[in-house]
């Protein structure tokens, strides 16, 4: 089996920690291809910095081939739906799968994500698949993202000490890590506060190596048709 796992921003850094992630927890046999796109924002923090992505990341999708399942590893869930459209292949966004993990195992959680300004594209992606009410709130640490690349920073204890207070004051009982520079931190997050703290990156690689095996596809009909040749 071969994931393509997508950075849709252009830090080939944390492209390089995301495939370690994904690799941590992929079956035997199973290959990461962690690749970023050459043009485009460095990170992604908002609206706008989705939008300039989207050429970049679409392109590597389209050009690459050989991969049984695409992982879209920006936690907004970079440009899902044009992706589901370029390949009948499982397309995962790694806020989306993370949100459905952490549904199943907790009544309540809420979202640590970055900056104050990817709050709301958070909050309309949970609305959008159903789950703003098994969500207790989405929380900004105010790490940005380029931080998360620095290991001097403190960013790791800042989005501790938001963890602390979405249990205390949210009684969340999980957390969802809002960031694909996030994903190496989960595991000490989770012991250090008692309590499931979910990384998309991983979610989503076990989401994709088990709609492979089980044989599902995207749908080619409606919204997922692909598009006509001369606008590939």
């Amino acid at each position: 089996m071969r994931i393509l796992v997508v950075n849709p921003n252009t830090t080939a850094s944390m492209t390089e920690k995301i495939g370690a992630a994904a690799r941590r927890v992929a079956s035997p046999g199973t290959e990461i291809v962690a690749v970023n796109p050459a043009v485009g924002p460095a990170s992604i923090e908002g609206f706008y910095d989705e939008a300039m992505s989207l050429a970049g990341m679409l392109d590597v999708i389209g050009r690459t081939t050989g991969y049984d399942a695409v992982v879209i590893a920006c936690f907004d869930d970079t440009g899902l739906d044009a992706a589901r459209c370029l390949t009948d292949k499982p397309v995962i966004g790694i806020g989306e799968a993370a949100y459905h993990y952490a549904s199943m195992i907790a009544n309540k959680f809420s979202v640590v994500t970055t900056l104050g300004r990817s709050v709301p594209a958070l909050e309309h992606n949970l609305h959008r698949y159903g789950l703003m009410a098994r969500c207790a709130r989405v929380r900004s640490s105010e790490v940005a993202v380029l931080e998360l690349e620095h290991p001097g920073s403190d960013a790791c204890a800042r989005i501790s000490a938001e963890i602390g207070r979405a249990v205390a004051e949210d009684r969340a009982e999980a957390i969802v890590l809002g960031c694909a520079g996030m994903a190496d931190l989960a595991e000490s997050l989770g012991q250090e506060h008692g309590l499931p703290v979910l990384d998309g990156v991983t979610c989503a690689v076990g989401l994709a190596e088990s709609m492979v095996r089980l044989g599902i596809f995207t749908s080619r009909l409606g919204g997922y048709s692909p598009p006509p040749a001369h606008k590939r």
